[in-house]
């Protein structure tokens, strides 16, 4: 039998909460450690989309990457997170959160953002030591491209890897070759992408002042959207799981898409 506290010690073997950043929330946030688990459904956040799918294919936990809740002071159904933990309560399902702990690991969000991208052998961009089972952990990666290429052709090439509706972008040179990557939002580490000697940066969530300081200092910018950028991590942790507990059927959700649109 196959338990939430045996899926839960997994993940935090490749992934250890103790990596996480001061203000997050992580770890077994709803449920019983002690409850058996035949079905696991995957996906970036825990929406009602969510809950609802996992209660539709008899799921006995979810595994998101977003905490479910930072802070809480009540549970009650006059709000939506308040009636997220009562649906899951009540059809005994158990949620384990594990976020910025899963970017820094080396399976982690920014590793797979990195080979989906194209970067070869990527490298760690801010390197934060090592972990309590000696591994190195830190935000971002970096690395080289396989070939120099046109920046039109490589944003056509993200767009379709990263399955984005749409980028925003800042274009400063014409070719690109080495990159730098930060799923979600990285806008404040450009200085650590330009210092790492890279041409192009992608990551999320990027304010003005980032665009116009990219443009100053001559490096691409692309902002693949926060869904997009992180939810690639989603079906590699899957397979992981599925080939760890094989008597366990994982499913990477399919109500929950990129939230935003492009006109």
């Amino acid at each position: 039998m196959v338990t939430v506290s045996d899926i839960f010690e997994y993940l935090n073997s490749v992934a250890p909460v103790s990596t996480k950043m001061d203000f997050d929330n992580v770890g077994l946030l709803v449920g019983r450690g002690s409850r058996e688990v035949t079905k696991i459904l995957m996906a970036l956040d825990i929406t009602s989309n969510v809950v609802q799918e996992a209660i539709s294919i008899g799921a006995e936990l979810i595994v998101s990457h977003h905490p479910l809740f930072f802070s809480l002071k009540k549970v009650s159904d006059d709000d939506v997170t308040g009636r997220k933990i009562l649906s899951l309560a009540e059809n005994n399902i158990s949620a384990i959160c594990m976020h910025t702990n899963l970017d820094v690991a080396q399976c982690g969000v920014n590793t797979n953002l990195a080979t989906t991208v194209g970067i070869q052998s990527p490298k760690l961009l801010i390197d934060e030591g090592l972990n309590e089972f000696g591994e190195s952990y830190g935000l971002g990666c970096f690395g080289e491209l396989e070939d120099s290429v046109r920046f039109e052709d490589y944003l056509q090439f993200v767009k379709s890897a990263i399955n984005a509706n749409g980028l925003r972008y800042q274009k400063s040179l014409p070719y690109v070759k080495k990159v730098a990557v930060l799923g979600g939002s990285g806008g404040s580490e450009l200085d650590a992408a330009i210092k790492a000697g890279c041409d192009t940066y992608i990551t999320a969530d990027v304010k003005y002042d980032v665009f116009l300081s990219a443009a100053e200092q001559g490096i691409n910018l692309i902002d693949g959207g926060h869904f997009c950028t992180e939810n690639v991590v989603i079906k590699p942790l899957a397979e992981m799981l599925s080939q760890k507990f094989d008597v366990v059927s994982v499913t990477v959700s399919s109500s929950h898409i990129q939230v935003e649109s492009f006109f």
